[in-house]
């Protein structure tokens, strides 16, 4: 990889690790919340689906605005909006309050989703565009190994509510090298005024593009099957595991690392197998490694070690879907970049924050319903596979015959 290109790459990693470091880190937190609120496990996961909602329908917003005033100014105004919820999350006396908290930061985190997306649409396409996607999220990968443990060594020196101070500080960190080292990529003849017809035209030109449909909604479905995992795995390490927070923590992170690690391949068995042939098999192999998974909780077999490998399998098939299916979905839209990355982001965590509600009253404390509901997940990713793959291999032939 060029210098540039990994400079670029630690940058924009950096700004967008702020979005899975406010998931990440109150994590090992989540039952001390529910303690401590006088709340139940449905009330204390409400904060993680409100978090969804919020940074998935504000995409909608900052992508179309980076069109417009440029993404340096939108990074801007997302992270402040940012840290005004990691202020409001840290003193809530009630867990309504902290939902509203998430709520706010939701909306403000939104930005470091689409903006570092419109910015390699701005710079690069296909492979190229996956290589560097790829390297980002070997940043990113930092949050799930280091999130949950910095949030347990707060909790264990302080309590919960540090834990969204130190949230707001590390997005002003990250906002200043953004500002003061990240280029401009959309110069102001490129840019285009916001306005309801031309934002309506250019849903109306993505939603009828069943390529562009069916690769957010397999990656959907993949960062649904993930999120779904991140919201009931404390209580189902510490409650029917009997793990503590830092324990929970290695676990975590051993599950979620599969997933980055195959991430770094998926930009050269792009360029190997092409994008389409990736995805096809990436999603196949996480839906059988989940679904096996499945199956043996149902059998009986509920050793804590076979949920760490079988989830270490499945995310480590899924690493290399998630980036390949992201880039492949803006390959044809790069006049209206910024539009698309918001619809595909907004789609993306919407998915997510609607399996987790549809999940949460089955949740028994128990592995059991989350590892069905991450291969229900799986096995929906592989009929949209069947059908979107075919029509990504025609789209790419006329990309590159145009």
């Amino acid at each position: 990889m060029q210098a540039s290109m990994l400079r670029t790459a630690l940058i924009l990693g950096l700004i967008c690790v702020t979005g899975p470091f406010a998931i990440d880190m109150y994590l090992p937190a989540l039952p001390a919340i529910e303690a401590a609120l006088g709340t139940s496990v449905s009330g204390a996961q409400l904060t993680l689906v409100a978090y969804f909602l919020a940074y998935g329908v504000s995409q909608l917003v900052y992508g179309p605005l980076s069109d417009q005033i440029g993404r340096k100014k939108t990074l801007l105004i997302g992270m402040s909006i940012f840290a005004v919820g990691s202020v409001i999350c840290a003193s809530a006396p009630t867990i309504e309050v902290l939902v509203i908290g998430r709520l706010v930061q939701g909306m403000g985190g939104a930005t470091v989703m689409v903006i570092p997306r419109a910015i390699i649409r701005d710079m690069y396409t296909g492979a190229q565009a996956t290589r560097l996607m790829a390297t980002i999220m070997l940043v990113i990968s930092i949050s799930p190994m280091l999130a949950p443990l910095a949030g347990s060594g707060i909790v264990a020196f302080g309590s919960w509510r540090e834990i969204f101070l130190v949230m707001g500080v590390f997005a002003a960190l990250s906002l200043t090298l953004a500002q003061v080292t990240l280029p401009e990529t959309l110069k102001p003849d490129r840019r285009r005024k916001v306005n309801i017809k031309e934002l309506s035209r250019s849903c109306g030109i993505l939603l009828r593009d069943p390529v562009f449909l069916g690769l957010t909604f397999i990656a959907g479905f993949g960062m649904a099957s993930f999120f779904l995992f991140v919201s009931s795995a404390s209580f189902v390490y510490t409650g029917e595991y009997g793990l503590t927070p830092t324990e929970f923590s290695l676990a975590f992170a051993f599950n979620a690392v599969g997933f980055f690690i195959a991430t770094q391949m998926a930009g050269r068995l792009a360029e190997a197998w092409g994008l389409a042939t990736l995805i096809g098999r990436g999603v196949i192999g996480f839906a059988t490694c989940a679904t096996v998974l499945a199956l043996l909780e149902l059998a009986g077999f509920q050793g804590m070690w076979v949920l760490l490998i079988g989830l270490f399998l499945a995310y480590a098939c899924l690493g290399v879907v998630i980036p390949s299916a992201m880039v492949a979905a803006l390959d044809a839209h790069g006049r209206r970049a910024g539009m698309a990355s918001s619809l595909s982001g907004s789609m993306t965590m919407m998915i997510s924050a609607a399996c987790i509600g549809l999940s949460t009253p089955f949740f028994d404390g128990t592995a059991l319903p989350m590892v069905v509901s991450i291969a229900l997940c799986g096995l929906a990713a592989v009929g949209l596979v069947i059908v979107t793959m075919p029509k990504l291999r025609q789209q790419q032939m006329e990309l590159a015959t145009a």
